[in-house]
């Protein structure tokens, strides 16, 4: 489990940013000619939590859509919203949206999320899916803008409060179990 900073890339190369991966030991990196990777991604700016394994079947079951796998992120927005559209922005999320077109992602449907406000700002967001940039084209299409991002769950995990930016540690063994689970 790693509590990802802004400003490195979930590869293990990259010529114009520092990877997730120059926070582990080499020879961790490597065992018995199996290398561990992260279980999904999360992009360049988004903070928080990031597993890795080194076990290839847990990591694709893990990362299969039709395996419904929740995420829950902390989002802050750029715009504040009122109860109203509180209320709105939660069904529209729910229901599924049209997501906008990203780079080489065209316009798709969003299966649909669970948001739970904190704030006019604030809130959390759980999806089960995890295409590109998911809940940044989700506000978008809502006509908002994502101006801070942080996984918080993976499934039945949740990120360590103890563990500072960058910083990892081993998942326990029952963290492992509800993993497999």
């Amino acid at each position: 489990m790693m509590n990802k900073i802004a400003g490195e890339v979930c590869s293990t190369v990259s010529d114009s940013h520092k990877t997730v991966y120059s926070h582990f030991p080499q020879d961790l990196l490597e065992s018995n000619g199996v290398k561990l990777h992260s279980v999904g991604r999360l992009d360049c700016d988004t903070e928080g939590l990031l597993l890795f394994t080194n076990d290839g079947k847990l990591s694709n079951f893990l990362t299969r859509p039709e395996n419904k796998i929740e995420k829950t992120y902390f989002v802050r927005l750029q715009i504040p919203v009122d109860a109203e559209n509180r209320s709105k922005y939660s069904q529209k999320a729910q229901e599924g949206l049209i997501l906008p077109a990203e780079k080489k992602f065209p316009e798709q449907k969003s299966n649909g999320a669970v948001i739970k406000w904190i704030s006019e700002t604030e809130c959390n967001i759980t999806l089960s899916e995890g295409k590109f940039h998911e809940v940044k084209r989700i506000f978008s299409a809502l006509e908002n803008k994502v101006a801070y991002l942080k996984r918080i769950s993976f499934a039945d995990i949740h990120l360590d409060k103890e563990l500072k930016l960058s910083e990892w540690r081993e998942c326990t063994q029952e963290e492992i179990a509800l993993l497999k689970s």
